[in-house]
């Protein structure tokens, strides 16, 4: 493996885990947890417009997906508009959005390692240095008290470190090497759908009509974007 290869894995990295995964662990402090999974659906959809600004020619059809699907970010939003919701927050999942979705574009540009398992090592490695880097900036490892931390707590930790990182990350960073980008991307037709439900039944979120209705679109400029791509 070369340096430049080392480099790009530790900025896919970076990007996709502190500034993806980060940004919606902070903004999930005010955003229930559905409502965070129906906007972060929309990485699809700002794929697209990257890959536009780097130079790839993109059809009419998968246009007119982004602009159903940024639609349905609008209507997500009115939650923020109106109060219910800290706008600074659903913000923050857009931006968490953009930057997954930037990480992902890269991840197909720059020069990675051959090996995409030995690439998700790295890259994890890289998010996890970020992710300590931010934590020390804000002050939160002196307010750390592993004895206050619950059984519950522990044991998602354990399900994330497991099933979140060595299986669905490696998983996708292997996808990101191997398959069409655009067909990766198409995990966002379940993922949102199946947090939603999740979130109503264990965490009594409220399946209000912009949630409902915003999901819909988003989830359905998704499909045109993905289906016209193929």
């Amino acid at each position: 493996m070369t340096r430049r290869q080392l480099g790009s894995a530790f900025l896919v990295g970076v990007l996709l885990l502190v500034g993806g995964n980060g940004l919606v662990v902070l903004a999930e402090r005010t955003v229930p947890s559905g409502l965070a999974a129906l906007m972060v659906a929309s990485v699809p959809l700002w794929v697209v417009l990257l890959r536009r600004a780097f130079g790839t020619r993109t059809g009419g059809a998968t246009l007119a997906g982004v602009l159903v699907g940024l639609v349905g970010l609008l209507v997500l939003t009115a939650p923020g508009l109106t109060g219910e919701v800290g706008l600074s927050g659903l913000l923050l999942v857009v931006a968490a959005a953009v930057v997954w979705a930037l990480g992902s574009v890269l991840a197909g540009r720059l020069p990675m390692p051959a090996d995409p398992f030995v690439a998700s090592v790295y890259e994890m490695l890289a998010g996890a240095v970020g992710a300590l880097v931010l934590s020390v900036a804000r002050g939160e490892p002196g307010d750390f008290d592993p004895g206050a931390v619950s059984a519950g707590s522990w044991t998602g930790l354990v399900y994330l470190v497991l099933f979140g990182s060595i299986v669905a990350f490696t998983s996708y960073a292997w996808l990101l090497q191997r398959a069409p980008l655009p067909l990766v991307a198409t995990y966002a037709y379940v993922n949102p759908v199946v947090a939603v439900f999740l979130g109503w039944i264990f965490l009594s979120e409220a399946l209000t009509w912009p949630i409902l209705l915003g999901g819909a679109i988003v989830v359905g400029g998704v499909f045109l974007v993905a289906r016209s791509e193929h």
